[in-house]
């Protein structure tokens, strides 16, 4: 028997590892006579491209700048286990986004959802012929109407941080065939539904698949842990079945910051007599998650979340390999992070594993983003479903949100980009009542609750207070980019104490190291027509705060908007944890790491060369960091200087005698303030006030921060200029 690793799609049964169907195919882009009759195994297709699957199409030269649909067509031997009671079953992995299958020219059906599995039932056609012919037509068509799109495929389709001319259509994940017996597990959906040191209890559902009525046993192994056999009835076709499974004394599983992280491999067997008809196996943790006020709790035990933005691996996400997924799960939690958003995407199965395994928490969005129209509810509701089935069993992800921005807007990389016309068209989407935001969000979120009800779920992410209740969701808020001044941001959070509770997209664009892409040796006429069409380079933001015409070279250029990003990400982050619990329970900066060759607010690039803001984010996600209330830009001769000092700790243990040092400095003087004491687990504490009087000495003024404990050295820079007395 096979089993399905980690990610949970089902492999073979019994003892015939199935067969692949992935590798070298025809295709060709389909014109309305030729895909009346490519499924006819009589048709010739001797001129079609040869493309390799699993793909995306437009990575082939011949389909470089096609919208499609493309059809597809491969001839596969027929699987020697064609005899007895052995079904067989044509799976595809992963279809972007629309399929039509035909198999020896009859029409199998359709498929629609890019992210999960799809079935077919072919025991019947490969009975009685040596040779078959599998013909598919995928669509993904181009949304021309943005504000109210058709296709669930969230980022791919919509987002000012891919290439707005690219197409994700494509066979993307494998073509198998697979055996069973005469029963199989169409579908299962594992959740742990309660977990404490004194038991576990996982709730499962299936879905068996008969080929008549008939009493089958159902056998649950949850590795060497406990094991039981339940016998059902069936009737012909598919048939649903509920249980639970309790586990006494579990081994919980913990984000990396709070424990380990047990896993444990559970296996479902359907038994017709003595022989096993059919095997799913998946891997899974047995933790417990709850949010109060936008507070997680995991285990029972609250913690505050330093989180990225995560976008897909690659923007050909079927090229993405599992070490490059497994890669930027490590380096999130390299930088100090505790959980990815994955954003408005289902990524690929790798990256669910690796989190699983290495104790970085999920937030998982549904691929919705910005406008749909009304038609998509119902596959909506469907592919929510689809999502719990598919990643339900994993213990990383700790949040559901069904919908990134509900407003009906149309945007897209540009470099003239109009930040007041956008938060314009938003404000007003988000006031008044909206399919979107009423109809669609809710129903996502009800089929959540419905069909997992393990974990928190919000409707929709960046919704802000409007009426009635005034209440809103996490925050999106672009200060120092967009809008303002990104100084402005302590003042925003504590003037709307409700809107810092969760910030999960801040930030600023800047230029990664690997720019050749820009073509930098045109400096200054780069082409910013393209920078900002393709490559999301915002022109109009850089004029703002890193204006081009200010640097010589470009490379001076790249190193301010670096540094200038940097400076945003450290102080937000910064003022958000000075707010622990008191309301922010967390945030996930944007972005963290780009699909492509592009300029966005990602701090790490598409090579995954690091920008200055990725070692920002480490030092200021440390476990413990002391801080101060940041001392103005420019301070004059004679002005007073009153700095609050602040420790925050996400240490599950005090800091017993820690000591504090603050240290003023200036050309030809210096000033020491030090303090000693004790710093709660998990908390902020206000350490005392650094008051002083500036001095006459014009240049920079340094304040230097440092904590001791044991072995725990922790340190902390911020500078002023004291201008001129006559400026």
């Amino acid at each position: 028997m096979t089993g399905t690793g980690g990610h949970g799609y089902p492999l073979a049964g019994m003892d015939q590892p199935g067969m692949e169907l992935s590798g070298t195919w025809a295709a060709t882009i389909a014109d309305e006579p030729t895909r009346r009759v490519f499924f006819e195994p009589s048709h010739d297709d001797r001129d079609w491209e040869p493309v390799t699957l699993p793909g995306h199409w437009r990575t082939h030269a011949a389909f470089a700048t096609s919208d499609g649909p493309v059809l597809h067509r491969r001839w596969f031997d027929s699987p020697d286990w064609v005899e007895g009671s052995a079904r067989s079953w044509l799976v595809f992995d992963g279809i972007f986004y629309l399929g039509d299958v035909w198999l020896d020219g009859s029409y199998l059906g359709n498929t629609e959802g890019y992210f999960f599995p799809h079935e077919f039932d072919i025991t019947d056609h490969v009975t009685g012929r040596d040779e078959h012919l599998l013909a598919l037509e995928v669509a993904c068509a181009r949304q021309s109407d943005r504000t109210a799109k058709r296709n669930i495929t969230g980022v791919f389709q919509h987002w000012d941080c891919l290439d707005p001319d690219w197409n994700p259509g494509g066979i993307w994940r494998p073509v198998r065939l697979e055996r069973t017996g005469p029963v199989r597990i169409s579908r299962l959906r594992v959740v742990c539904r309660e977990a404490d040191a004194t038991r576990a209890i996982l709730r499962l559902v299936a879905d068996l698949d008969s080929d008549e009525a008939r009493t089958v046993s159902v056998r649950t192994a949850v590795a060497d842990l406990d094991e039981s056999t339940v016998e059902h009835s069936l009737a012909v076709g598919e048939n649903r079945v509920e249980w639970q499974l309790r586990i006494d004394d579990p081994a919980l599983w913990w984000p990396k910051a709070l424990g380990a992280q047990p896993l444990h491999d559970v296996d479902v067997e359907v038994l017709v007599g003595d022989e096993v008809s059919h095997r799913r196996d998946l891997r899974m943790g047995f933790r417990s998650v709850s949010m109060r006020n936008w507070v997680l709790s995991v285990n029972g035990e609250r913690m505050f979340l330093k989180g990225a933005n995560h976008g897909p691996t690659r923007m050909a996400l079927g090229e993405a390999t599992g070490d490059e997924v497994e890669r930027d799960v490590h380096l999130a939690l390299d930088a100090g992070l505790d959980l990815f958003r994955v954003h408005a995407h289902i990524a690929r199965p790798e990256l669910y594993d690796a989190a699983d395994a290495a104790g970085l928490l999920v937030w998982q969005d549904m691929p919705l983003q910005w406008g749909y129209a009304r038609s998509v509810r119902k596959q909506a509701i469907r592919q929510a479903r689809k999502a719990v089935d598919l990643l339900g069993h994993h213990p990383s992800i700790a949040l559901w949100c069904g919908h990134n921005v509900p407003v009906a807007i149309d945007v897209e990389p540009a470099a003239d980009f109009d930040p007041k016309r956008f938060a314009l068209k938003t404000a007003i989407g988000q006031q008044l009542p909206t399919f979107n935001r009423s109809v669609l969000d809710r129903a996502v979120k009800r089929t959540f609750e419905r069909v997992d009800g393990t974990r928190p779920v919000i409707a929709h992410s960046g919704v802000v207070p409007h009426l009635p209740k005034l209440d809103g969701t996490d925050t999106h808020i672009f200060l120092g980019w967009y809008s303002g001044h990104e100084r402005d941001f302590p003042r925003f959070c504590a003037t709307i104490p409700r809107m810092a509770r969760f910030v999960s997209e801040f930030g600023a664009q800047a230029v990664p190291a690997d720019a050749e892409f820009l073509d930098p040796e045109k400096w200054p006429d780069l082409d910013w027509e393209t920078a900002g069409r393709v490559h999301s380079l915002q022109r109009s933001m850089f004029d703002k705060h890193v204006p081009p015409e200010a640097y010589e070279t470009f490379e001076a250029w790249r190193r301010a908007t670096q540094a200038y990003q940097s400076t945003v990400l450290k102080h937000h982050v910064e003022t958000l944890r000075r707010l622990k619990y008191r309301p922010t329970g967390g945030f996930a900066m944007f972005l963290f790491a780009d699909s492509y060759p592009s300029v966005t607010f990602s701090v790490l690039g598409h090579d995954r060369q690091p920008k200055q803001g990725y070692q920002a984010l480490v030092e200021a996600c440390r476990p413990v960091i002391v801080i101060a209330e940041r001392p103005p830009a420019l301070v004059a001769p004679g002005d007073s200087l009153a700095v609050d000092i602040h420790v925050v700790s996400d240490l599950r243990t005090s800091l017993h005698g820690a000591v504090v040092t603050a240290r003023l400095v200036w050309a030809g003087g210096h000033h020491t303030w030090r303090w000693e004491g004790d710093v709660p687990a998990d908390e902020c504490v206000r350490i005392g006030t650094v008051s002083a009087m500036v001095p006459n000495a014009p240049g920079a003024m340094d304040l230097d921060l440092e904590l001791l404990h044991d072995e725990l050295a922790v340190t902390n820079r911020y500078r002023s200029t004291i201008t001129r007395r006559d400026r």
